[in-house]
């Protein structure tokens, strides 16, 4: 179960390139209406919540590792993934609704779909803090 937590750092890439992928596509869809960017987006988002909640099993193992120490910036990190994985799950779920109800649906999955892309990235930043420092941007 060790070795589970410490990949952490090896499975965050997939899921935060394929929410932010989908959320892009979704993008594209909206101002083309072109169903392939549509199509595009729902399987990246579809595959980004199923690899978003086995990076964020993960990294709550990490985090019981003895190593780690319990700072505020490690108690954000953690829960904006965990609401990322859920975003990403609450849009994958609106993908799959009947056609009657496809409209109103579309605009929840757009919703959880943005959702999910913004706080991947946060998470993702303060993942990066923890590891490079809070100044790791600047040249």
């Amino acid at each position: 179960m060790a070795l589970f937590g410490r990949s952490h750092p090896l499975m965050i890439h997939f899921p935060i390139a394929l929410l932010i992928a989908a959320a892009a596509a979704e993008a594209a869809a909206a101002f083309t209406r072109s169903a392939r960017w549509h199509d595009a987006a729902v399987v990246n988002a579809r595959a980004g919540a199923v690899f978003a909640a086995v990076a964020v099993a993960a990294g709550w193992r990490l985090s019981l590792a003895p190593a780690m120490a319990g700072t505020p910036l490690l108690e954000w990190h953690k829960w904006t993934g965990v609401v990322s994985a859920v975003a990403a799950a609450a849009a994958a779920f609106a993908t799959t609704t009947h056609h009657g109800e496809r409209r109103a649906w579309r605009w929840v999955y757009r919703a959880a779909l943005l959702a999910a892309a913004g706080l991947v990235a946060i998470a993702g930043h303060l993942g990066g803090q923890m590891v490079w420092g809070t100044d790791f941007l600047r040249p």
